[in-house]
């Protein structure tokens, strides 16, 4: 059977093929141990499902030049959804998560998620027929949610920010009406394997910090992503914040980080000094053209931001901090706070080599991050496996 336990299936094979070298027959049968016509097996069924192709270039030895096989990043693609409060980026990407045709919108989750995912079905036939490719070239779909997911069933769980979306089957629902496997995960889990996958993929310990409208965190450890028990490890935005107790968070407690120092909050204090700040675009907005108090509530939101940050620091002991979201786009002014407060209050062993940077892929995190979930689904060992038995 070619899905044998053991690591020496098909999938164990596109597994090795897939870090980008191609390799013969001949060093394959080495690093498995496996008989060259077990080999040749695995390699059939492989190229049967386009999982892998010969490489342009054979590989002389003095003889006659073998043939070598290296793995197909195009044999499929994947459709994939970063949903935000207010803001949604959609992409269609090949198996190496690279963007094939995109797509953005301003669309409010409180919509609802039929007419949300309504949309995003319709969005995604766009995208398919713009890159050139069609439904049955899909493997599978992923989607990030602004609140917290039940990594289990992909259904959200309580969100706050998302009015009437309680336990909804998202990927059953989407599954339905495309006809393949659906992935669902809190938008900032998804933000953190993508900068992780892309930007920092030698880094093994990773904290990914998005503040948009909200505030949460990604974490990343021995290179996998942590969701804890149920999928709600990295709430940050929740964490109380000292000093805070006159501020009413929409979740229902006080002194929530996310009350205090996301967009929202910050978009809010604005308006209430005659500022025009509609979101947390408009905060940056307000930074970028100099306005002292937006540039000074920033900075603060930074230090406010790098005070929960320390006690994850001094804790999990990160070796890199991404901040992403809209305010990331402020730039130095939310990361001088953040350093200013993180690098003075953690312990100096765990600050030694900490690095804390904004994010590389910026808006693109998220729909790269979907795909990185999808894809190593996808291309797990046993599930290659049962593809090609």
């Amino acid at each position: 059977m070619l899905g044998e336990p053991g690591g020496t299936g098909a999938g164990a094979l596109l597994s090795i093929l897939r870090d980008g070298q191609a390799r013969t027959r001949a060093e394959l049968m080495q690093l498995t141990g496996l008989a060259r016509s077990t080999v040749s097996q695995r390699l059939d069924a492989l190229l049967d499902q386009r999982w892998i192709i010969p490489a342009q270039d054979a590989i002389s030895s003095g003889g006659r030049p073998a043939v070598a096989f290296a793995f197909n990043q195009g044999a499929r693609v994947v459709l994939t959804a970063d949903l935000g409060a207010t803001h949604t980026r959609v992409a269609v990407t090949d198996l190496a998560a690279g963007i094939l045709a995109e797509r953005t919108a301003d669309l409010p989750i409180e919509r609802g998620p039929e007419a949300t995912l309504g949309w995003l079905v319709e969005t995604f036939t766009d995208l398919l027929a713009e890159a050139g490719h069609g439904l049955d070239e899909v493997c599978g779909v992923g989607v990030g949610l602004p609140g917290p997911v039940e990594h289990g069933t992909g259904r959200p769980i309580n969100p706050p920010i998302m009015p009437g979306w309680d336990a909804f089957p998202v990927p059953a629902w989407l599954s339905e009406r495309l006809g393949v496997p659906v992935l669902a995960d809190n938008d900032v889990n998804i933000m953190a394997l993508g900068e992780h996958w892309a930007a920092r993929p030698e880094a093994d310990h990773l904290i990914f910090v998005k503040i948009g409208t909200g505030i949460g965190c990604g974490i990343i450890t021995e290179r996998r992503l942590h969701r804890g028990a149920q999928g709600a490890a990295g709430d940050i935005g929740h964490i109380r914040v000292p000093s805070t107790d006159d501020v009413v968070c929409r979740c229902g407690n006080i002194g929530c980080l996310e009350a205090v120092a996301g967009g929202g909050a910050l978009a809010g204090r604005l308006r209430e000094a005659g500022e025009d700040a509609a979101d947390s675009r408009g905060v940056v907005r307000l930074v970028r053209a100099g306005n002292p108090h937006a540039v000074r509530l920033i900075r603060q939101a930074g230090r406010e931001v790098g005070e929960v940050l320390t006690s994850i620091v001094n804790f999990f002991n990160p070796a890199v901090i991404v901040i992403g979201g809209d305010i990331a786009e402020a730039g130095e002014h939310v990361l001088a706070g953040m350093r200013e407060v993180i690098y003075s209050r953690s312990l100096p062993l765990a600050t030694q080599h900490l690095d804390i940077r904004a994010s590389e892929l910026g808006d693109r995190a998220g729909v790269t991050g979907a795909a990185v979930m999808v894809i190593e689904h996808v291309l797990a060992p046993t599930a290659v496996d049962q593809t090609v038995a």
